[in-house]
């Protein structure tokens, strides 16, 4: 289990940067990587939900929905990175850059927290209190190392 959950992590923090230029195979090769990544963080939550039928009929979709607007969040913080990277790598930060760049990373920290907070209403309106703080605890615990993996990559502003 430990494996599999790292394997997501590497998998997802390397998906949070995407590439600039990529020809078909390698578009075809990431998509596979996506695809394997997003099949075993859902064994993951599986294994750690241990949903009933009727109740894995019920949030599936809702997980399903969540991951796809969960999407559109990475790839805000994807961007972030690339554009702090470019500014750093280029020594060009200003402070209207760094201005910008933190107003983005606390629109990113607002936009998830908002998304949590729509989404543990549909949880719990699908499922016990119980299982809608599981499933969010097991969602926050896999963005918090994802989160600490990317933090170890990224130097300071003016490091």
């Amino acid at each position: 289990m430990k494996t599999l959950l790292w394997a997501i992590i590497c998998g997802v923090t390397f998906l949070a940067a995407p590439a600039i230029a990529q020809d078909s195979a390698a578009d075809m090769s990431m998509q596979i990587l996506r695809d394997k990544i997003k099949a075993d963080k859902k064994a993951v939550v599986a294994a750690n939900m241990q949903l009933t039928d009727v109740e894995a009929a019920a949030f599936w979709p809702i997980y399903d929905a969540y991951q796809n607007e969960l999407k559109a969040i990475n790839e805000r913080i994807g961007n972030a990175i690339l554009d702090y990277a470019d500014a750093y790598k280029t020594r060009t930060l200003s402070d209207a850059t760094a201005k910008k760049l933190l107003a983005e990373a606390i629109a990113i920290d607002a936009s998830e927290a908002k998304l949590r907070k729509d989404y543990a209403a549909k949880l719990t309106k699908a499922l016990t209190a119980s299982l809608a703080a599981r499933y969010l605890q097991i969602e926050n615990k896999i963005r918090a190392v994802v989160r600490y993996e990317l933090a170890a990559q990224i130097p300071l502003v003016g490091a």
